[in-house]
């Protein structure tokens, strides 16, 4: 008796058409909606180091962020962020 199980004949396992490639394509990527990065690139420390996010500008598209090195300070990025709902600016 072989240790492997036999091969069947057929389709096995069993293929679920729902969860293919080309379904899983079609669905939006909500999970990347909100990418945050943990670390980056550093010229100044000349190496990957954590980084801190902060705000820059509110404008009408989004907010713009900028990625700092916990490090030394040094600006290592930046993101804008786009707002989806319908904001209005009360006066």
């Amino acid at each position: 008796m072989s240790p492997f199980p036999s091969r069947r004949s057929g389709n096995w396992p069993p293929i679920d058409p729902t969860s293919g490639p080309a379904q899983r394509a079609a669905q939006p990527q909500e999970q990347f909606q909100s990418f945050r990065a943990s670390s980056l690139y550093c010229p100044q420390c000349r190496q990957a180091t954590p980084v801190r996010e902060r705000l820059l500008l509110v404008i009408p598209d989004g907010n713009l962020y900028e990625y700092l090195c916990v490090n030394c300070g040094t600006s290592t990025g930046s993101k804008t962020e786009k707002e989806h709902a319908n904001v209005r600016i009360l006066f």
